[in-house]
């Protein structure tokens, strides 16, 4: 018990640093290409930031534990906006009418649609994680087009790229890079080898553990984002985070996943945490589409929504 707690903190450390410093190296290494920042914003960056999810999710088909992967997702999903909204919200009130993300959360309602209707055709493989990809690739040409068009109006966030720095020497890309690729599947399969002993120990699926452990170590660094933000007066930043970051990860991490192998649904997910992600998800529109703030007493209600969620995945709501 004691070794498998200590792997899985090593494994949620290792993932932490080695993906930060995988973005740090690919990001410098794109725009020492010439790649423009715009792009690599919308792309290096965005792959990056997913990258630890999506080695636990490859670890966890490989490992023989796909309940693991997709517990992973759905619940990182629930968790983004339930706690990792809710709990700054109850720090500092988060303001949705900075930015306009009403574009950007029809399209997460509608790559969660997609991703419960291939669930329920599973299991996952290759021809669905396909769609998925196919998904993600219409959405990921949209938006550089978009920014493109944009460009002169977009100056700004052509030059403020996370992680860039044009005065990095070749060898500290490379570096970062080396580091970024060992880390992450050191990372991933530490984190998954723990929790699934931990399951096995304790009698509870290794879907639970997706769902509640896994998804919830995963989603450390943006909730610890979001938690500073708020504190720094800046909790709005989170929203579109957020967004962004459960539409990547339905349509990326699930389909390079179901690419390395089948992931067949367990009934549990199916009957119940599916529903629960698309309720979170629903829940989030009346912020965004008629601009009102996330309060305190808001994010209080969601952070006791998901506490609610984990005491009846632990007692045995979902197979």
């Amino acid at each position: 018990m004691i070794w498998d707690l200590f792997l899985i903190a090593v494994g949620l450390g290792l993932l932490v640093v080695a993906g930060d410093a995988l973005v740090k190296g690919a990001v410098n290494l794109a725009l020492r290409l010439g790649i423009p920042a715009l792009i690599v914003g919308l792309t290096v960056v965005a792959f990056g930031t997913s990258a630890p999810e999506l080695m636990v999710s490859i670890a966890a088909v490989l490992d023989g534990a796909p309940a693991i992967a997709l517990g992973n997702v759905i619940g990182s999903n629930t968790a983004n906006i339930l706690l990792v909204l809710g709990l700054p919200a109850i720090i500092s009130a988060i303001r949705t009418d900075e930015s306009d993300t009403r574009e950007s959360a029809t399209i997460m309602i509608a790559a969660t649609v997609l991703f419960i209707l291939i669930c329920f055709m599973g299991p996952i493989r290759w021809p669905h994680a396909l769609v998925l990809l196919g998904a993600l690739a219409l959405i990921l040409s949209r938006q550089i087009r978009e920014a493109l068009a944009h460009r002169a109006e977009r100056r700004a966030a052509d030059e403020e790229v996370e992680a860039a720095d044009p005065k990095m020497p070749g060898w500290k890309i490379g570096a970062f890079i080396a580091a970024g690729l060992v880390g992450l599947p050191f990372g991933a399969d530490f984190l998954v080898t723990g929790a699934s002993s931990i399951a096995r120990s304790f009698g509870i699926s290794e879907a639970v553990i997706g769902l509640t452990l896994v998804a919830v170590g995963t989603s450390l660094p943006e909730l610890a984002t979001s938690v500073t933000a708020a504190m720094r007066g800046r909790a709005d930043v989170a929203l579109g985070n957020v967004i962004g970051s459960n539409i990547f990860n339905l349509l990326s991490i699930i389909g390079f996943a179901g690419l390395v192998g089948p992931l067949p649904v367990p009934e549990g997910m199916l009957h119940f945490d599916l529903w629960v992600m698309l309720g979170a998800s629903v829940l989030l529109l009346p912020f965004v589409f008629y601009r009102w703030p996330i309060t305190r007493g808001i994010g209080i209600g969601f952070t006791l929504i998901y506490a609610a969620y984990v005491v009846v995945l632990m007692a045995g709501g979902t197979a």
